[in-house]
């Protein structure tokens, strides 16, 4: 089955919400210093995108999660594939996701980092789908709330292909 990806987010757009992202956070965190965690894979391009619009004290740490394979549905089974490398005690911890989707990985991402003992945990994410929500998970940024369509690019793939797209796709199978 043959796919193909049609634009629904232009790289002007996700560039703009990513800079008023980083103002928020920057305006939260006035004075402090904030850990950014990213979930890899596809949060490595977003969260460096974040990283350079945030004013305060910025220290990065990543993790990889997997719950998807090659499919395009989440399989709720959520595996940690590498962990971080500093102690989260004590710091102010700001997830950031590409997207968040059913909430099942992310909510079993936060209850763990949350027995690590950081000061405050929060949760970033450039986009949300809350209509395919199964476990309620508390987004505190989000850059955009999306319809239920399988999407590509910025970080995001399908099937390993398609993260370096400088713009939100969906894709569309023929």
């Amino acid at each position: 089955m043959a796919e193909h990806v049609e634009m629904m987010l232009s790289e002007e757009e996700v560039d703009k919400k990513i800079q008023e992202l980083g103002d928020q956070i920057s305006k939260d965190y006035a004075g402090k210093s904030v850990h950014l965690v990213c979930v890899l894979k596809g949060g490595s391009f977003f969260m460096c995108e974040l990283a350079k619009r945030i004013t305060v004290p910025v220290s990065l740490d990543f993790m990889s999660v997997s719950s998807y394979g090659g499919d395009t549905k989440s399989s709720g089974v959520v595996k940690i594939v590498k962990d971080l490398d500093e102690p989260l005690n004590g710091k102010d911890v700001i997830v950031i996701e590409d997207i968040v989707d059913s909430g099942r990985t992310l909510s079993y991402l936060l209850e763990m980092l949350n027995d690590r003992k950081p000061a405050s945990l929060r949760l970033c994410t450039l986009l949300d789908k809350p209509e395919r929500r199964v476990v309620d998970v508390k987004v505190d940024y989000t850059g955009f709330e999306i319809p239920d369509e399988f999407v590509v690019g910025y970080g995001l793939d399908y099937d390993q292909k398609y993260r370096n797209l400088p713009y939100i796709g969906v894709v569309k199978f023929d």
